[in-house]
């Protein structure tokens, strides 16, 4: 599956670190509600994160500036999905875009009752 477009956000005041910038855990929670809508659309229903790794943070972002996040699968298992996702920033007053944040993700699709399911291969 190619990388697709799942979120995009402008950093406000209350994502910024102590130091001004944005906060890596909210460049880390975008990310992640991304992955978790590819997970939900391909696995068509409850999708929940059981293993984020691999994060790393490139580039800065500054408040104002507006974060586009994109997920692509890269394995599927029986009753889980493995996404990455990463983070562009892209500067409020003009065309720069860098790359600001990467990580993945680990699914695994829950039934109504909250156990593991299978994915549905259906098309």
């Amino acid at each position: 599956m190619a990388e697709q477009l799942v979120i995009r956000v402008t950093a406000m005041p209350t994502d910024l670190n102590p130091y001004g910038g944005v906060f890596g855990g909210w460049l880390m929670s975008q990310l992640a509600l991304g992955a978790g809508s590819l997970a939900s659309r391909v696995g068509r229903g409850k999708a929940v994160v059981v293993h984020a790794t691999d994060f790393t943070f490139p580039g800065a972002m500054r408040v104002g500036d507006e974060l586009t996040v994109y997920a692509e699968l890269i394995v599927q298992g029986r009753t889980s999905l493995t996404i990455a996702a990463r983070g562009e920033g892209r500067e409020r007053n003009g065309e720069a875009v860098v790359e600001v944040a990467r990580g993945q993700f680990k699914f695994v699709l829950l039934d109504d009752d909250d156990r593991p399911r299978a994915i549905d291969k259906a098309e």
